[in-house]
This record gives C-alpha cells, sequence and structure tokens, in this order.
C-alpha cells in the first residue's frame, strides 16, 4: 500500500507571531530562527470551544485549524521514523494560528492497533464532522499488518475531535465488506455530505474503478450509518474540490475523480461526479483544477534550493475569502510555514518553523 500523504490538510507549531488589529494588520515574524529556539517549551492549552460549524474546527471553538504531515526531523533523526502528525490550532482573525497552541499526534500515543500492532505509518488524510457533534475529525491512513492474501484490511482510521481538540486513540474506519471491491487497499477518504441530508459522508477508493461510499453520520467506532455495493465508475485517485464542495450549487457536495495525486495548487483536468439524494457519482463533465502560486517562506541561506510547496488554500481569518498557508522546506531539517491573509492583501499573518513539533517534546 502506498500511503499517500494529504499535505491539503496539514501544519506545525512553537511560539505565535505577533498580534494586530485587523485594520492595522497583524505584526509578521521573518524568521522561524526564534520560533524553532522555543521548540522545547511546552505548549499551550488548547482552548475549549462548545462546537461550531467551521470547517475543520477540531476543538468547536469557531477558528479553522491547520494540519501538517511533513514535519521536520532534528538532524541526528534525519533517518528515523515520520516525525507524525502535527495540529496548529486556530486564533483570533489578526493572528489566523497560534503555533503556540498545537499538539503531536504519534502512532505510539494516538493510533489503534491492528491484529495488536501499532503502525508505523500515520498521516492525515481528510477532516470533517463525521459524527456530527460540532468538532471535526480527522481521518489518518496507517499500515496495518498483512500476508498479502486476500481483502487486505482497512488501513483509515479516525481520530475524533472534541473541546480540547484531537485528543486520545483512533479508532479504525468501518468499510462493510459489500461496499469493498477486490482485493485492493481502501484509500484517498474525501469527507462531504453527498446526499444532502446535513450529516458528512465518506468516498474511499475500493480498486476495480469503483469507491465505496460511506453514509454518515459515523459511530464513535468508526461505523458509517449506511453502506451500499461499491459505486463504479471512478479513477483510482478521489480529490475534493478546490474550494466550495458544491461545485455547481445544488445543495449536494460533489466529488473528483482523478488518474494521478492532484498537487495542491497545481493546475489540472479530472472527472467531476456529482452528489445527488443517492450519493455522489452522477457524471459532471471535466472538472478544473486552478493554480494557486504560493509566496515563499525565509529560510536562512543554504547549499541546496529550497523547495515551497502550497498545503492550503481556505479561509482562516473569517473574511469568506481563501488565504494562502505554504511550506518552504531544504531537506527534511530547515522548513518554514507561513500564511498570507488576504484581509492583509496577501501579507504575512503568522510564520513559524515545524522544528517546534521536535522529539524533545514526544
Amino acid at each position: 500500500m502506498a500511503a499517500v500523504s494529504c499535505a491539503v490538510l496539514l501544519t506545525g507549531c512553537g511560539a505565535s507571531a505577533g498580534s494586530g488589529s485587523p485594520a492595522t494588520g497583524a505584526k509578521a515574524v521573518s524568521s522561524p530562527a526564534p520560533l524553532a529556539a522555543k521548540a522545547a517549551a511546552p505548549p499551550d492549552p488548547v482552548p475549549h470551544g462548545r462546537g461550531s460549524r467551521v470547517p475543520e474546527d477540531f476543538n468547536g471553538d469557531g477558528h479553522r485549524d491547520l494540519v501538517l504531515n511533513d514535519l521536520v526531523k532534528d538532524p541526528e533523526d534525519r533517518l528515523g521514523d515520520d516525525a507524525g502528525i502535527g495540529v496548529v490550532y486556530g486564533s483570533e482573525p489578526s493572528r489566523p494560528l497560534d503555533p503556540s497552541v498545537r499538539q503531536l499526534l504519534t502512532p505510539a500515543r494516538n493510533a489503534a492497533r491492528t491484529g495488536g500492532v501499532l503502525p508505523a505509518a500515520f498521516d492525515a488524510e481528510a477532516a470533517c464532522d463525521l459524527d456530527r457533534d460540532g468538532y471535526a475529525d480527522l481521518v489518518v491512513t496507517t499500515d496495518p499488518p498483512f500476508d498479502g492474501t486476500g481483502m487486505p484490511p482497512v488501513p483509515l482510521q479516525i481520530l475524533f475531535g472534541a473541546a480540547d481538540g484531537l485528543t486520545g486513540k483512533a479508532v479504525r474506519l468501518r468499510i462493510p465488506d459489500r461496499a469493498r471491491f477486490g482485493n485492493e487497499w481502501p484509500g484517498h477518504p474525501v469527507c462531504g455530505d453527498f446526499d444532502g441530508d446535513g450529516s458528512k459522508d465518506l468516498a474511499v477508493t475500493a480498486g476495480g474503478g469503483r469507491l465505496s461510499y460511506l453514509r454518515g453520520p459515523f459511530t464513535r467506532a468508526g461505523a458509517p450509518r449506511a453502506a451500499a455495493d461499491a459505486l463504479p465508475g471512478v479513477g483510482p485517485v478521489l480529490v475534493s474540490p478546490d474550494l466550495a464542495p458544491d461545485v455547481n450549487g445544488d445543495g449536494y457536495d460533489d466529488l473528483v475523480s482523478a488518474t494521478r495525486t492532484h498537487a495542491p495548487g497545481t493546475a489540472g483536468r479530472a472527472t467531476l461526479l456529482l452528489g445527488g439524494p443517492t450519493g455522489p457519482g452522477r457524471p459532471g463533465g471535466t472538472y478544473t483544477f486552478k493554480a494557486v502560486k504560493p509566496r515563499p517562506g525565509d529560510l536562512p541561506a543554504g547549499e541546496e534550493t529550497p523547495t515551497t510547496e502550497l498545503l492550503r488554500y481556505a479561509d482562516f481569518d473569517g473574511d469568506k475569502k481563501p488565504d494562502t498557508v505554504a511550506r518552504t522546506h531544504r531537506g527534511e531539517t530547515k522548513d518554514v510555514i507561513t500564511l498570507h491573509a488576504s484581509a492583509l492583501g496577501g501579507k504575512k499573518a503568522v510564520t513559524f518553523s515545524t522544528a517546534v513539533f521536535s522529539t524533545r517534546q514526544r
């Protein structure tokens, strides 16, 4: 199984960037070095929310949170295991993310066992409120043991949100046998209210050009409310549409089917599958991904040329306009995450390094 790292969802933190009023603009931190130096400091407590309808709000306080897969490693541990999943919690509009309020999710601390074995891989894939309690939940992919015979186990797990964020142990996603097809690994989960009933559903690849459509709400044991036979007519990759999940505005969330993994922010063409009363699957024609060019963050000079990737293009400050979150990195040991806020004319609102998710905190 090839685990797909969903950079769309995810990032990590330390001290917060300075704040300012929305009228004057937030203060920007131009270098990740001061934040990286505070990596050993314990994170601040996660504010307790009461539930919200804001997307990707794990603690329900009304602010969108940020999930990061690719955390930098300590230089002496660059050949070690994956550093885990980082979560940075949302804050006031003038400082849409607060890197001092963060959580590190690791297999040892947060994953469910399969056959008594903890996974080594633990990558965030999708986020939405699957149990309809007002707190967003996180779908992760793992690498459960498999002897290569017959239908492989489901590698997807769910971490449920709560007033104190993503804590506790994940549960394995339950996909009924009738909703599976062939002997391929289920993957590429996409959240959406595909049948328009107000509950978030999951669409998961099933192999053989089919998908598993799992109707929400989900139980805290990871089971969908219902699931029918796997639906035909899709490619090997499922993706959520850019920005608005309901592409044609008919009240049903839609789905994009692709032949290869789509890198966030890159232009591309795929196939649109429209939602409806019976779920996703109706042909919707060609879907076009629009290019979003991320601005590079500031890294100290080095021998290698840094790489900049778009992580999220979504509204983090509540002004109904998409903001840009990018990661600039050099290898696996140095990076900087930068949020450019639309409310500030695209200026930097928050800057930090994922070095704050250091092994010293695990």
